[in-house]
């Protein structure tokens, strides 16, 4: 059973403007949503890759991806709320999950946020975090996902720039600093892959990329 700490985080409400997610706070601030923001990281590669394999197969392929990775992640999320039942989830997506469950159980405990939205006034996103929780008795932002093939940390920066900013966001609105970030991959038919950062290591390519996508609007 993991044990959760109860903290007062207010959930805010998302907006639709101009087809990307925003955020509004309780002032009525409008935040884009980190993940929108960061998809200016990969725009370009991502029309390449559907121009090179046609539009068909790019479509079958993503739309496989995306129900794999939220039912693993909706997996993940119910084995932290202590409320997991496998049967409800088709058996391939049960496999992958298999594969990192008994990493969460052994290294995730004193759940501080889970699915919480959180925002920054510095850096001027918001977003929800996956978990927020010690990962080996270290307080950690923690962010599930899923992969047809492993990855090199060269090739997910944008990994660590949105875990990077939920540790601001999540400091700005309890005042409980997180330095770590953790990131746990299910990897299709391959061994799971951890990776452990700083955040102090990759906040300023965030800022970066804010920046970027705040001029491109």
């Amino acid at each position: 059973m993991f044990e959760h700490i109860n903290l007062d985080i207010p959930d805010i409400k998302t907006q639709n403007i101009d087809g990307k997610r925003y955020y509004v706070t309780s002032e009525d601030t409008k935040y884009p949503s980190i993940t929108t923001v960061l998809s200016v990281l990969s725009r370009q590669g991502i029309m390449e890759w559907r121009r090179r394999v046609g539009a068909e197969v790019a479509n079958a392929i993503s739309t496989k991806a995306a129900r794999r990775g939220t039912n693993v992640h909706k997996m993940c999320e119910d084995l932290i709320n202590n409320k997991l039942n496998i049967k409800e989830f088709l058996p391939v997506d049960v496999e992958m999950f298999k594969t990192i469950e008994s990493i969460i159980i052994e290294k995730i405990d004193k759940i501080h946020a889970q699915e919480s939205a959180l925002y920054s006034d510095y850096l001027g996103v918001a977003g929800r975090v996956d978990v927020i929780a010690e990962w080996e008795g270290r307080l950690s932002v923690i962010d599930f996902k899923t992969s047809s093939k492993p990855k090199k940390k060269e090739w997910i920066s944008s990994y660590f720039q949105q875990t990077s900013a939920y540790a601001v966001m999540f400091e700005e609105r309890t005042g409980i600093p997180v330095d770590q970030l953790v990131v746990l991959i299910a990897v299709d038919q391959n061994e799971p892959q951890i990776f452990v950062e700083k955040r102090d290591n990759h906040i300023q390519d965030c800022i970066n990329t804010i920046s970027m996508f705040n001029k491109g609007n």
